[in-house]
């Protein structure tokens, strides 16, 4: 079996292993021997957007001496962890040539979950059953960071028995922006109210999207409205699905 190491994020470790676990069981459906480096921490990302460029470095030469160890490819179920080791490392280490380097080569390994399961499959069909009704949302990161469109929504319109609802304007940002939700907490709670609106509207019974960043905060959102509307990572679905 083919060997990819798991970039299992820090909001998924420290707040939600389960969905660190959904992603192992998913990839080891598909025949994968799944590595998850213990050595690994955060990738540098909250630092980075706050403008600690020195403290963000640190933390990406520690995560790119982590995966260096690792064989095949990185997959990473976050598109805003997936953008900072794909895209920022490389712009992090601009004036570091021998670093810049090491960080293309890990970046060129990386793949955000749904993008990699998808190209697994090599245009089989993933065969589960998810029945109900599902919104997704598409957060930012993975949207216009990756600009991944397609793979979420193919993975999800796979599965048998699942409705893929519409929902109002879905592709603005539900207000989390991790700490710009910190910064501007005004701001934030508004624009996450209108995409509560959207989403209630559309009668989804279940929330799915592959950024538990976002997912915390409309959950959070969901439960003081009092809605049952279910809340899952795009791997927690798909593990439910092949279950």
């Amino acid at each position: 079996m083919s060997e990819v190491a798991l970039f299992h994020t820090c909001l998924v470790n420290e707040v939600d292993p389960e969905v660190g676990l959904a992603a192992v069981r998913v990839l080891e459906r598909l025949g994968f021997t799944v590595a998850v480096p213990l050595a690994q921490t955060c990738c540098g990302q909250p630092a980075h957007n706050a403008g600690f460029a020195d403290e963000a470095r640190a933390a990406a030469r520690h995560t790119i001496e982590v995966l260096e160890a690792t064989s095949g490819p990185v997959v990473v179920p976050s598109g805003s962890c997936g953008d900072m080791l794909i895209h920022q490392y490389e712009a992090l280490f601009e004036r570091e040539p021998a670093w810049r380097e090491r960080a293309r080569a890990i970046a060129s390994r990386c793949r955000e979950l749904s993008r990699f399961v998808l190209e697994a499959l090599r245009g089989t069909r993933l065969a589960g059953r998810l029945p109900g009704t599902a919104a997704y949302h598409p957060s930012c990161h993975l949207l216009r960071g990756l600009g991944e469109r397609v793979a979420p929504l193919a993975l999800l319109k796979d599965l048998e028995g699942l409705e893929l609802v519409p929902v109002a304007e879905a592709e603005e940002c539900c207000g989390f922006g991790g700490l710009f939700s910190v910064k501007s907490p005004d701001i934030s709670a508004a624009m996450m109210s209108r995409k509560l609106d959207a989403l209630t509207a559309s009668g989804a019974e279940r929330l799915v999207s592959c950024d538990l960043g976002c997912l915390m905060h409309l959950a959070g959102g969901l439960r003081r409205r009092g809605s049952a509307m279910r809340v899952q990572h795009l791997a927690q679905a798909l593990d439910e699905a092949l279950s």
